[in-house]
């Protein structure tokens, strides 16, 4: 992996402190998940954050799955996870399940009743919901919150054992109703969920809340450096009461950062998850999804998320970065990589009348100009070709320099050609072009009586290869930023839009992931899934180019 020194920001800085005062002495972060989803672009931010950091001063990662909620967890999403990680060019040090420590979160919560920290609630969701109490205003307590230490020690064994039902009773901690963290107003610690859990069956019927299980399961591993996103600052003094009431030899210490948002994207779990419930995408590997299958899908490189990811850096207060900023790093990250070819998205047929029939010959074709290490291909050319149907127009405006009746063009890599018919169905559809070609003008012969001022790219018809196109635009639309609608209401009906057209023959043994760069046209991927013996599906990662300056963001 190239190098990943981080560029400095404030947890690393504080990360630098801690060593050099001795607070610690080996860095130990995590990256915790819930398995509840696929993860995202901004999951990326946080993976590069933890593990890069803990490499960086010779420490540990650990993978730890958060599953304390075993009605939305399964273990197809632990499994993504652990693929999205890896692809994205880390391993962990342990890996680690917050349901490891079930009977110690247990036990812990115990001692918190017998300190006279936690007791059982009757009340339901609702009626919590309406003692909780406002920003100006305090909550009220619970008519339960005077239970003896004996009597709640009862009602929560009698919970584990299964004796109620969901909902019917909880475990809440005993810390302030009228303190100004509305977090902090007794918090619910344990709810009872007679629900199948992905590793431990149906041993529990119990489950930790995250903001328990979390701090805990840190302390449990050494976490030092507890990193997660702003919206978790206000769980930070629960997160430091859990732990010290619980009496946990490590103490962790949580740092908040800024989440990653991007324009034109959804950055949530949740309405991703609905995204695919409803079929507005075809999974959560849908190349239109920001999920990391679904960028890996579409052919994003981890090297370019990395980067883009290590670009961004880590600030304490929100913002929103433009998605060209994204696009930028896979650009940079294949221009040297990529095979350049061309491919035909939109064919229309040209017969060069003054070619000799049942001729093919090979034309010399460098794979990436910038880079002379990929060598050079060879590509058929003869009487019949494709070329973009884009690249012709009958009657042009003023500076068309494409094809046009009477106009010479130049063909990548082969001839000048000129057009000199054109002939249409019944509907008056162009449907071929006639042209000739000048045989001195030979691609790398040293031409140079006379120049022209357009070149197209093309594709010779009797070897071309079949292949669909998926050209793909934001999902969200602008609108989904600016307005009260529903994310659902701002979705791009134009997000995908399917060509059929043809590559180059060299192309036809082309693998899932292969990435290319088509002329004129950007930078592809061959789908994964979609793509088989005899059938090719590209999917564009990004266009060619952009007049988006990352420096100047």
């Amino acid at each position: 992996m190239e190098n990943k020194t981080s560029s400095s920001n404030f947890i690393k800085n504080i990360v630098v402190e801690d060593l050099k005062s001795g607070r610690v002495q080996e860095i130990i972060t995590r990256f915790p998940p819930e398995p509840n989803g696929y993860l995202h672009i901004g999951h990326a931010k946080s993976i590069c954050l933890n593990f890069e950091l803990a490499d960086e001063f010779k420490g540990k990662t650990n993978l730890r799955f958060d599953d304390t909620n075993p009605v939305k967890e399964d273990t197809e999403y632990v499994d993504a996870i652990q693929e999205d990680v890896r692809w994205l060019g880390f391993d962990w040090e342990e890996l680690r399940f917050a349901s490891d420590y079930f009977e110690e979160l247990y036990n812990r919560a115990v001692l918190l009743i017998k300190k006279g920290k936690a007791y059982v609630c009757d009340l339901t969701a609702e009626e919590m919901r309406e003692t909780r109490g406002t920003l100006t205003e305090p909550g009220k307590e619970s008519p339960y919150r005077s239970r003896s230490v004996e009597e709640n020690l009862d009602l929560f064994a009698r919970m584990r054992a299964g004796e109620f039902k969901d909902g019917e009773r909880v475990l809440r901690a005993k810390i302030d109703m009228a303190s100004p963290n509305i977090t902090m107003r007794d918090p619910v610690l344990y709810r009872i969920s007679h629900s199948h859990h992905h590793r431990t069956g149906d041993a529990w019927c119990i489950y930790p809340m995250y903001d328990y299980a979390h701090p805990l399961s840190d302390a449990i591993e050494g976490i030092t450096h507890s990193i997660c996103t702003l919206e978790f600052e206000d769980h930070r003094p629960l997160y430091d009461w859990a732990i010290a009431e619980c009496e946990m030899e490590s103490t962790p210490r949580q740092y908040e950062f800024a989440r990653l948002n991007i324009t034109n994207t959804v950055m949530s779990k949740r309405y991703l998850k609905q995204l695919v419930d409803e079929g507005v995408v075809d999974g959560w590997d849908d190349p239109r999804m920001p999920t990391i299958s679904g960028m890996r899908r579409r052919g994003y490189t981890p090297e370019a998320i990395r980067a883009f990811c290590r670009e961004i850096g880590v600030a304490k207060s929100n913002s929103v970065v433009d998605e060209r900023n994204l696009e930028h790093f896979i650009r940079e990250d294949l221009k040297l990589k990529a095979l350049r070819t061309m491919a035909v998205l939109r064919p229309l047929k040209v017969m060069i009348t003054n070619y000799p029939e049942g001729q093919t010959e090979l034309l010399d074709a460098e794979n990436n100009s910038e880079n002379e290490e990929m060598g050079t291909r060879q590509i058929p050319f003869s009487r019949e070709i494709y070329i973009e149907r884009d690249d012709f127009m009958e009657n042009p405006p003023s500076k068309y320099f494409r094809l046009f009746p009477g106009n010479e063009v130049r063909l990548k890599h082969a001839y000048f050609i000129t057009c000199q018919e054109v002939v249409k169905d019944e509907n008056g559809e162009v449907v071929e072009l006639r042209c000739t070609y000048d045989p001195k003008t030979k691609s790398g012969s040293g031409f140079t009586e006379r120049k022209v001022k357009g070149t197209i790219h093309w594709v010779e018809a009797s070897q071309a290869v079949p292949a669909d196109f998926r050209l793909f635009e934001p999902l969200i639309t602008d609108e989904a930023q600016s307005s009260d609608k529903s994310f659902l209401e701002c979705i791009n009906p134009d997000s995908l839009q399917v060509e059929r057209g043809y590559v180059e023959p060299n192309m036809k043994d082309a693998a899932g992931g292969d990435k290319f760069q088509f002329f004129r046209h950007g930078y592809f991927s061959v789908d994964p899934k979609d793509s088989s013996d005899g059938k090719l599906a590209f999917n564009r990662i990004v266009s060619l180019k952009s007049s988006f300056d990352p420096s100047k963001a």
